[in-house]
């Protein structure tokens, strides 16, 4: 016979409420009724029906996720990490992949996960347009790029305080001709590039060092463009003794193209990456490290929390933490390298 949460709840000698507060996590029960209710479930081999579930609750268990490039690896790992709290909560994930603008254009005028999801999370950055158009859903809204906007919970970085600390370690060392391989915002809107390029900017301003625009190459984070816009700053008349590269992947495409040109890194350039990449401690690159699961983890427990407490107050932008990681690819320039 198939036991019920009516069972469950006799048996545990409770309410069939608090048997499903305690088996959904929901605040409201006693660690120590909560922890009698799931060995008593387990014991009678109690499994919750989602579609008793869904007609109880009006939810789908679905949540919405909409990213622009779900084959990189800054996206995946950001996917894989809210799936897993997704999953552990009992939810699905419904997943839109919007690389192009074509596919982006369709999503955003048909709107599919209309009435067929719980929550959204964006991995993408939205226009004002397409913002208003996924308000319009009336579910808890998150994203993981981007800065704060209206509607959404925004968790990120400091996008500037880490390149300021990944430009500035180079000037202290002591380069004067600094490079920087970027990724345009293009149709994607990315505030990143902007935000990092701006702050490599000032660092340089600050030093005193006077920008050079041939010391700047688009490397459209990838490994592949990494290593083409390295390639380009070598070729510069002056080219430069240190690279800050936006991202990891950008960043293992310079080194690529120093070993092809037979440089030695940090000896003859210095390269810093930027996301802690999980092959950046193999290869021994420095670089800014940024919890990457874990701004996927938290934002999908805050749009739970949403979803479990709709009257509370969800946070705008939560901030997580960064830091300079200090490994074998930079060093002072030589005395006899151009400055």
């Amino acid at each position: 016979m198939t036991v019920s949460i009516t069972d469950v709840a006799r048996a545990a000698g409770v309410s069939a409420s608090t048997v499903s507060r305690a088996l959904r996590g929901q605040p409201g029960v006693s660690d120590e009724v909560r922890a009698q209710i799931t060995a008593v479930a387990a014991n009678l081999g109690y499994t919750a029906s989602r579609s008793a579930s869904s007609l109880a609750s009006g939810r789908t268990f679905t949540i919405g996720v909409v990213v622009p490039y779900v084959g990189r690896w800054f996206f995946g790992t950001v996917l894989d990490a809210a799936e897993h709290v997704f999953s552990a909560a009992g939810y699905d994930v419904l997943l839109y992949n919007l690389g192009s603008p074509e596919s982006r254009k369709r999503f955003f005028t048909k709107m599919p996960v209309r009435k067929r999801v719980d929550a959204v999370l964006s991995l993408l950055i939205p226009d004002e347009e397409e913002s208003a158009a996924l308000r319009s859903l009336g579910v808890p809204l998150a994203g993981t790029v981007g800065g704060a906007r209206p509607g959404f919970t925004v968790v990120g970085i400091d996008d500037r305080a880490g390149t300021e600390s990944a430009v500035r370690h180079l000037v202290n060392l002591g380069h004067r001709r600094i490079g920087m391989i970027s990724g345009s915002s293009g149709p994607q809107h990315w505030t990143t590039p902007v935000e990092r390029r701006q702050a490599y900017l000032d660092v340089l301003a600050d030093a005193g060092i006077e920008h050079d625009p041939a010391l700047e190459a688009d490397g459209d984070y990838t490994v592949e463009g990494g290593e083409r816009a390295m390639t380009e700053l070598l070729a510069a008349s002056r080219p430069p003794t240190a690279v800050f590269a936006q991202s990891d992947e950008m960043a293992m495409g310079a080194l690529r193209a120093l070993r092809r040109h037979r440089l030695k890194v940090p000896d003859d350039v210095s390269v810093v990456g930027f996301d802690d990449h999980e092959l950046a401690d193999v290869i021994g690159l420095t670089t800014v490290a940024q919890p990457v699961a874990g701004q996927g983890a938290e934002a999908a427990r805050l749009l739970l929390r949403q979803l479990d407490e709709p009257d509370g107050e969800a946070p705008g932008h939560v901030q997580m933490p960064i830091r300079l990681v200090l490994r074998e690819t930079t060093a002072p320039p030589r005395p006899r390298g151009p400055q």
